[in-house]
Protein backbone atom coordinates (compact mmCIF):
# COMPACT_ATOMS: atom_id res chain seq x y z
CA UNK A 1 0.00 0.00 0.00
CA UNK A 2 2.63 2.72 0.89
CA UNK A 3 4.01 2.21 -2.88
CA UNK A 4 0.18 1.81 -4.37
CA UNK A 5 -0.60 4.74 -2.36
CA UNK A 6 1.86 6.67 -0.44
CA UNK A 7 0.56 9.25 1.83
CA UNK A 8 0.72 12.74 0.69
CA UNK A 9 0.61 16.21 2.22
CA UNK A 10 -2.64 18.13 2.49
CA UNK A 11 -1.52 20.74 0.61
CA UNK A 12 -1.88 17.78 -2.35
CA UNK A 13 -4.81 17.04 -1.56
CA UNK A 14 -6.15 20.91 -1.25
CA UNK A 15 -4.71 21.35 -4.81
CA UNK A 16 -6.06 18.18 -6.56
CA UNK A 17 -9.62 19.31 -4.71
CA UNK A 18 -9.52 23.03 -6.18
CA UNK A 19 -8.65 21.48 -9.60
CA UNK A 20 -11.81 19.48 -9.56
CA UNK A 21 -13.51 22.05 -8.48
CA UNK A 22 -13.14 24.88 -10.77
CA UNK A 23 -12.91 21.80 -13.67
CA UNK A 24 -16.64 20.81 -13.34
CA UNK A 25 -18.41 24.25 -12.11
CA UNK A 26 -16.28 25.73 -15.24
CA UNK A 27 -17.81 23.01 -17.58
CA UNK A 28 -21.51 22.20 -15.92
CA UNK A 29 -24.01 24.16 -13.81
CA UNK A 30 -23.32 22.10 -10.94
CA UNK A 31 -26.86 21.22 -8.36
CA UNK A 32 -25.87 20.03 -5.28
CA UNK A 33 -29.27 18.76 -3.11
CA UNK A 34 -29.11 17.93 0.61
CA UNK A 35 -26.02 18.26 1.58
CA UNK A 36 -26.74 19.67 5.05
CA UNK A 37 -27.66 15.86 5.73
CA UNK A 38 -23.83 15.41 6.21
CA UNK A 39 -22.60 14.80 9.39
CA UNK A 40 -18.81 16.55 10.20
CA UNK A 41 -17.68 13.24 11.33
CA UNK A 42 -16.12 10.59 9.46
CA UNK A 43 -18.69 8.53 7.01
CA UNK A 44 -18.50 6.42 4.09
CA UNK A 45 -20.21 7.81 1.08
CA UNK A 46 -21.73 5.21 -2.02
CA UNK A 47 -21.97 7.24 -5.38
CA UNK A 48 -23.73 5.97 -8.10
CA UNK A 49 -21.59 5.65 -10.94
CA UNK A 50 -22.18 6.55 -14.98
CA UNK A 51 -18.95 8.24 -16.17
CA UNK A 52 -14.76 8.38 -15.23
CA UNK A 53 -15.67 12.05 -14.05
CA UNK A 54 -18.06 11.20 -11.33
CA UNK A 55 -15.05 11.61 -8.72
CA UNK A 56 -14.67 15.38 -9.63
CA UNK A 57 -18.60 15.80 -9.14
CA UNK A 58 -18.22 14.38 -5.78
CA UNK A 59 -15.52 16.07 -4.56
CA UNK A 60 -16.97 19.71 -5.83
CA UNK A 61 -20.31 18.33 -3.99
CA UNK A 62 -18.45 18.05 -0.60
CA UNK A 63 -17.37 20.02 1.60
CA UNK A 64 -13.44 20.50 1.71
CA UNK A 65 -13.42 18.97 5.62
CA UNK A 66 -13.53 16.38 6.67
CA UNK A 67 -10.80 15.43 3.94
CA UNK A 68 -12.17 13.02 1.60
CA UNK A 69 -10.35 9.42 0.43
CA UNK A 70 -11.86 7.31 -2.93
CA UNK A 71 -12.03 3.49 -1.94
CA UNK A 72 -10.17 2.18 -5.55
CA UNK A 73 -9.02 2.25 -8.93
CA UNK A 74 -8.23 -1.86 -8.90
CA UNK A 75 -5.23 -1.86 -10.49
CA UNK A 76 -2.26 -3.55 -11.35
CA UNK A 77 0.46 -1.01 -10.61
CA UNK A 78 -0.30 2.65 -9.72
CA UNK A 79 3.20 4.01 -10.76
CA UNK A 80 2.23 3.06 -14.25
CA UNK A 81 0.08 5.31 -16.86
CA UNK A 82 -0.68 8.83 -16.55
CA UNK A 83 -3.93 8.47 -14.48
CA UNK A 84 -2.66 6.44 -12.43
CA UNK A 85 0.52 8.88 -11.45
CA UNK A 86 -1.64 11.52 -11.39
CA UNK A 87 -4.09 9.86 -8.18
CA UNK A 88 -1.18 8.54 -6.83
CA UNK A 89 0.31 11.76 -6.66
CA UNK A 90 -2.57 13.53 -5.06
CA UNK A 91 -2.97 11.02 -2.57
CA UNK A 92 -6.92 10.71 -2.51
CA UNK A 93 -6.76 6.67 -3.64
CA UNK A 94 -6.81 3.82 -1.96
CA UNK A 95 -6.16 1.48 -4.88
CA UNK A 96 -6.46 -3.07 -4.91
CA UNK A 97 -4.97 -5.27 -7.57
CA UNK A 98 -6.81 -7.00 -9.38
CA UNK A 99 -8.20 -10.35 -7.91
CA UNK A 100 -8.71 -8.65 -4.80
CA UNK A 101 -5.02 -8.94 -3.95
CA UNK A 102 -4.38 -6.19 -1.55
CA UNK A 103 -7.32 -6.02 -0.61
CA UNK A 104 -6.78 -6.54 3.10
CA UNK A 105 -4.54 -3.54 3.08
CA UNK A 106 -6.52 -1.29 1.29
CA UNK A 107 -9.70 -2.32 4.07
CA UNK A 108 -6.90 -1.14 6.59
CA UNK A 109 -6.11 1.64 5.09
CA UNK A 110 -9.60 2.66 4.88
CA UNK A 111 -10.14 1.94 8.68
CA UNK A 112 -7.61 3.92 10.16
CA UNK A 113 -8.37 7.03 7.40
CA UNK A 114 -12.11 6.86 9.19
CA UNK A 115 -10.41 6.33 12.15
CA UNK A 116 -8.84 9.72 11.78
CA UNK A 117 -12.04 11.74 11.36
CA UNK A 118 -12.50 11.41 6.92
CA UNK A 119 -14.87 10.62 4.31
CA UNK A 120 -14.46 7.37 2.23
CA UNK A 121 -16.54 7.58 -0.77
CA UNK A 122 -16.84 4.32 -2.97
CA UNK A 123 -18.51 3.69 -6.55
CA UNK A 124 -20.76 1.08 -4.96
CA UNK A 125 -21.76 -0.27 -8.02
CA UNK A 126 -18.18 -1.56 -9.18
CA UNK A 127 -18.03 -0.30 -12.63
CA UNK A 128 -20.10 2.33 -15.37
CA UNK A 129 -23.50 1.65 -16.28
CA UNK A 130 -25.88 3.81 -18.69
CA UNK A 131 -28.87 5.26 -17.94
CA UNK A 132 -29.90 8.30 -15.38
CA UNK A 133 -32.58 6.10 -14.07
CA UNK A 134 -30.94 2.92 -13.34
CA UNK A 135 -28.47 1.51 -10.40
CA UNK A 136 -26.53 -1.10 -10.98
CA UNK A 137 -26.52 -3.78 -7.70
CA UNK A 138 -24.42 -2.55 -5.22
CA UNK A 139 -20.89 -4.25 -4.34
CA UNK A 140 -20.67 -5.50 -0.64
CA UNK A 141 -17.77 -3.34 -0.38
CA UNK A 142 -19.62 0.07 1.27
CA UNK A 143 -22.13 -1.67 3.74
CA UNK A 144 -18.98 -3.82 4.93
CA UNK A 145 -16.68 -1.31 5.69
CA UNK A 146 -19.32 1.43 7.20
CA UNK A 147 -20.45 -1.44 9.55
CA UNK A 148 -16.70 -2.39 10.42
CA UNK A 149 -15.69 1.22 11.18
CA UNK A 150 -18.99 1.98 12.63
CA UNK A 151 -19.29 5.40 10.72
CA UNK A 152 -22.96 6.31 8.98
CA UNK A 153 -23.24 4.93 5.26
CA UNK A 154 -24.49 7.86 2.69
CA UNK A 155 -26.03 7.29 -0.26
CA UNK A 156 -24.91 9.83 -3.31
CA UNK A 157 -26.41 10.08 -6.51
CA UNK A 158 -24.73 11.78 -9.39
CA UNK A 159 -27.17 12.19 -12.61
CA UNK A 160 -26.25 13.93 -15.64
CA UNK A 161 -22.95 12.62 -16.36
CA UNK A 162 -24.24 9.44 -18.78
CA UNK A 163 -23.36 12.43 -21.40
CA UNK A 164 -21.10 15.52 -20.85
CA UNK A 165 -22.73 18.07 -22.68
CA UNK A 166 -21.25 21.96 -21.80
CA UNK A 167 -23.03 23.77 -19.42
CA UNK A 168 -26.01 20.80 -19.02
CA UNK A 169 -27.01 20.34 -15.12
CA UNK A 170 -25.12 18.09 -13.14
CA UNK A 171 -27.06 17.45 -10.19
CA UNK A 172 -25.36 15.63 -6.84
CA UNK A 173 -28.27 14.46 -4.55
CA UNK A 174 -27.11 13.41 -0.67
CA UNK A 175 -29.76 11.04 0.64
CA UNK A 176 -30.10 10.59 4.18
CA UNK A 177 -27.14 8.67 6.53
CA UNK A 178 -28.09 5.39 7.17
CA UNK A 179 -26.61 4.56 10.76
CA UNK A 180 -25.87 1.12 11.97
CA UNK A 181 -23.41 -0.83 13.69
CA UNK A 182 -22.67 -4.68 13.73
CA UNK A 183 -24.14 -7.00 16.52
CA UNK A 184 -20.36 -7.48 17.52
CA UNK A 185 -18.00 -5.11 17.13
CA UNK A 186 -16.00 -4.59 13.99
CA UNK A 187 -17.10 -7.96 12.82
CA UNK A 188 -20.24 -7.28 10.79
CA UNK A 189 -21.99 -10.52 9.61
CA UNK A 190 -22.99 -11.79 6.24
CA UNK A 191 -27.02 -10.95 6.74
CA UNK A 192 -25.66 -7.41 8.05
CA UNK A 193 -24.04 -6.49 5.36
CA UNK A 194 -26.96 -7.79 2.74
CA UNK A 195 -29.46 -5.97 4.85
CA UNK A 196 -27.71 -2.36 4.57
CA UNK A 197 -26.97 -3.08 1.12
CA UNK A 198 -30.45 -3.21 -0.12
CA UNK A 199 -31.29 -0.47 2.05
CA UNK A 200 -28.87 1.63 0.57
CA UNK A 201 -29.40 0.39 -3.10
CA UNK A 202 -33.55 1.08 -2.81
CA UNK A 203 -32.30 4.57 -1.19
CA UNK A 204 -30.26 5.25 -4.32
CA UNK A 205 -32.82 4.28 -6.12
CA UNK A 206 -35.21 6.96 -5.29
CA UNK A 207 -32.90 9.68 -5.04
CA UNK A 208 -32.25 8.80 -9.41
CA UNK A 209 -35.75 8.15 -10.52
CA UNK A 210 -36.89 11.62 -11.29
CA UNK A 211 -33.77 12.37 -13.41
CA UNK A 212 -34.58 12.28 -17.46
CA UNK A 213 -31.89 10.93 -20.02
CA UNK A 214 -30.25 13.90 -21.35
CA UNK A 215 -30.08 14.03 -25.16
CA UNK A 216 -26.15 13.04 -27.04
CA UNK A 217 -24.16 16.14 -27.38
CA UNK A 218 -22.49 17.62 -29.93
CA UNK A 219 -18.59 16.59 -30.99
CA UNK A 220 -16.50 17.55 -28.44
CA UNK A 221 -19.45 16.26 -25.29
CA UNK A 222 -19.36 12.72 -27.00
CA UNK A 223 -15.52 12.41 -27.03
CA UNK A 224 -15.16 13.68 -23.31
CA UNK A 225 -17.80 11.29 -22.02
CA UNK A 226 -16.07 8.49 -23.83
CA UNK A 227 -12.41 9.47 -23.41
CA UNK A 228 -11.63 7.14 -20.04
CA UNK A 229 -14.71 4.96 -19.81
CA UNK A 230 -14.19 1.48 -19.73
CA UNK A 231 -17.12 -0.28 -20.19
Amino acid sequence: MDVQAPSRSIWRYRATRVFMVLVTRLYSKLRVEGIERLSAGPSVLCFTHQSWVDPFYVFAAIPEQPRMYFFGPEQEDMRLGFRNQLMRWSGVVVPYRPGKRGLLAATARVESLLGQNSVVAIAGEGRIHAGEGAVLPLREGPAYLSLRAGVPLVPVAINGTSWLGFRRVVRVRVGLPIATLPGKPGRPTADEVARLTAQTQSTLKMLVADFPDPPRPGRIGRWLTELFNDW
